[in-house]
């Protein structure tokens, strides 16, 4: 059963960090592109960030540019975004994604409809 899995998500302080793991069981991450997605209350989802399948691009929403970092580990099929300098702004309800792509494809798509498989999330909140 193909599935991913987000954790590390948790209750911060404004400038504090905080870093998403997105494991995947069922399948190997190597041919995929995984995106990271958030949902805010009473909000439309957001693309956050997304990471080619060999981790040669990355693209970023201009609002955690500078302030959240993807990467991945292949072996350990897993995709990290790290999140510094939290704002309150930033809660919300992250998700991790994925879709079949070459391993050499030069970038990843910021569309989420693109994405094929999706986490059950995991809560983030930035507050005092």
């Amino acid at each position: 059963q193909l599935q991913l899995v987000e954790s590390g998500g948790g209750l911060v302080q404004p400038g504090g960090s905080l870093r998403l793991s997105c494991a995947a069981s069922g399948f190997t991450l190597d041919y995929y592109a995984i995106g990271w997605f958030r949902q805010a209350p009473g909000k439309e989802r957001e693309g956050v960030s997304c990471i080619s399948p060999s981790g040669g691009s990355t693209n970023y929403a201009d609002s955690v540019k500078g302030r959240f970092t993807v990467s991945r580990d292949n072996a350990k099929n897993t995709v990290y975004l790290q999140m510094n300098s939290l704002k309150p702004e930033d809660t919300a309800v992250y998700y991790c994604a994925s879709y079949s792509t070459p391993r050499s494809a030069p970038r990843c798509s910021s569309r989420a409809e693109a994405y094929t498989y999706w986490g059950q999330g995991t809560q983030v909140t930035v507050s005092s």
